[in-house]
């Protein structure tokens, strides 16, 4: 079967394709296939991934695949959440990972609360205007460490610390940060879904 990523971020590609590969999906990105990104004017990861999954599937024909995922940050009323990817840009910094790491660990300097959780919600939809899709929602807590730590992953990896792991996320394989984290668990779900509704 192949999907559509309604995604442009090489992260999710590479994470999710990985996660995907047993049920024999192929996904290809959105701008391989001339979609742009959509808008994204929802306060909720499910809105907002909904609308992703229906852009990409109308534009292209194609079923979709859509991933909306972000930090949420108990002493902040659970912020950034939906505008996680540009959280720099609210503060006048470029958009990109070491920018929203900066800006955050700034935030929380003298915050003695550093709880958060990072959300995945993927939603798949068979056509763009499917009336069924696929709900699927993962999420790890954990708490903001001090300073970046490990080369591995993406957006706030290096200073999601989980406390049952002794480690941030960026610290541990691909394939144990996946057994654990919010997209992992989100992606597993998705696949359960997808073989129990979609595949012969």
């Amino acid at each position: 079967m192949k999907l559509v990523l309604a995604s442009n971020n090489a992260g999710k590609l590479s994470e999710l394709q990985s996660m995907l590969a047993p049920l024999g999906v192929e996904l290809v990105a959105q701008s391989t296939l001339g979609v742009p990104e959509a808008a994204e004017p929802h306060c909720t990861f499910l809105e907002n991934a909904l609308a992703k999954a229906r852009h990409a599937s109308l534009l292209t024909g194609l079923p979709a695949l859509a991933d909306d995922a972000g930090l949420c940050v108990d002493a902040f009323g659970g912020l950034p959440g939906v505008d996680t990817a540009y959280y720099a840009t609210q503060f006048g910094l470029p958009k990109g990972d070491a920018n929203n790491i900066q800006v955050l660990l700034q935030a929380l300097q003298n915050q003695p609360d550093r709880r958060a959780a990072l959300v995945s919600t993927i939603v798949a939809v068979r056509h763009a205007k499917d009336p069924e899709p696929l709900v699927a929602t993962g999420r790890i807590a954990g708490l903001i460490a001090q300073t970046p730590t490990g080369d591995g992953g993406f957006g706030f990896d290096p200073v999601m610390w989980i406390p049952e792991r002794g480690m941030t996320l960026a610290q541990m394989s691909a394939a144990d940060k996946n057994t654990i984290s919010h997209r992992g668990q989100a992606s597993r779900k998705m696949m359960a879904l997808m073989q129990t509704q979609w595949l012969p």
